[in-house]
């Protein structure tokens, strides 16, 4: 496939950063769909993609689509995803890949038996600074992990008449911000660290009592924020907070995670730096090809002092799916595996809370 062509549902915030990523990692935008046809169309203009079609049907039917980007609300991941399977094609599904671990079971099975290339966007992979924590830890720089903590805060929500489509449980399900930004912690954690969690437990929060759903009823709305307690596979003990209402965090996650001889601190505020703690002396390791090592500089394109991005991981993740695409190996892509560990852990996350217990996650 000299230069692949992908299909794009949905036509929000997140498809115009799937249409970056796809040129930018050399491929093409041929097709969008939206709501309506005349929605596609305007999406068309915006993104400056080659056609608009008319449904989603018409989308991963046609020959000119060879991946195709679902970027809808979330109740339709799993439909969306399916058709593109059945049509053959390999899909990049945003997260929550489904919302029942259920629904995500019967895609990661479905992705095995095709053999397609398949893959969620947990991006965060592919920060340099994140990369260099996995090699360090991987290598036992830190000794054994025995704490893992940290938050992911955001504010875009901490006004009591700030409404979107994923306040309401019948668009988003019935968890918001663990499964919104909390299951890209848990996810990175994981990818980190190699351990996983084995069981949690949680309680959910509310900043307000109601919130303006769409239509302009007011009504309870899912959680704006979560606390999860968990422990590990490795023994290892630990905690997320996680919050869509903490005015002045835009995008916060955060994350520390603690061995005896090491600590390592990653900070997407500041996302070009890792920083590494020790007893006697603690240090700032910047992102670049000369500052990091082996297993984590091959990423880096600039030098040290250059910013890396949201959209640079973005764009790094879709030219992973193309490289998987066209046959190569690739080196922590996510895919609908990922997509369903995530399920799964919130579903044990919304169960907890609700049940003040704790929860075995066994996926």
């Amino acid at each position: 496939m000299s230069r692949p062509r992908s299909g794009i549902v949905g036509g929000g915030f997140m498809g115009q950063v799937h249409a970056h990523a796809v040129r930018a990692a050399g491929g093409v935008v041929s097709r969008v769909a939206g709501r309506t046809a005349e929605a596609a169309v305007d999406f068309r203009d915006r993104v400056q993609a080659e056609n608009a079609a008319a449904s989603v049907e018409e989308l991963v039917a046609a020959d000119d689509v060879d991946v195709v980007h679902v970027c809808t609300p979330n109740m339709l991941h799993a439909e969306q995803a399916a058709l593109a399977l059945d049509a053959g094609k390999a899909v990049i599904c945003e997260k929550p890949l489904a919302t029942s671990p259920k629904d995500a079971q019967v895609l990661a099975e479905s992705a095995h038996r095709s053999g397609l290339v398949t893959s969620v966007p947990f991006v965060y992979r592919y920060y340099l600074a994140v990369r260099e924590a996995r090699v360090r830890i991987a290598r036992g720089d830190a000794g054994t992990l025995w704490l893992l903590h940290g938050s992911y805060l955001q504010d875009w929500l901490s006004g009591s008449g700030d409404t979107n489509w994923r306040v309401d449980p019948v668009l988003g399900g019935v968890s918001r911000a663990f499964a919104d930004v909390g299951v890209h912690w848990c996810d990175l954690m994981e990818f980190v660290t190699g351990q996983r969690i084995t069981r949690l437990s949680a309680r959910m929060a509310h900043a307000f009592p109601s919130r303006r759903m769409d239509d302009g009823r007011s009504e309870e709305s899912t959680e704006d924020g979560a606390l999860v307690l968990f422990e590990t596979d490795q023994g290892a003990s630990g905690s997320v907070t996680v919050s869509q209402v903490s005015p002045g965090r835009k995008n916060r996650l955060w994350f520390s995670f603690d061995g005896p001889d090491a600590g390592y601190v990653f900070d997407h505020e500041q996302p070009d730096a890792l920083w590494v703690g020790g007893r006697l002396d603690s240090r700032i390791v910047p992102s670049g090809p000369d500052t990091l090592s082996p297993g984590a500089r091959e990423g880096a394109r600039l030098p040290a002092g250059h910013p890396q991005g949201y959209q640079d991981c973005f764009n790094a993740f879709v030219g992973d799916v193309y490289a998987a695409v066209r046959g190569e190996t690739t080196e922590g892509r996510p895919t609908f595996d990922d997509g369903l560990r995530a399920a799964t852990i919130t579903a044990a996350v919304v169960e907890s809370a609700m049940n003040e217990t704790w929860e075995e996650v066994t996926a």
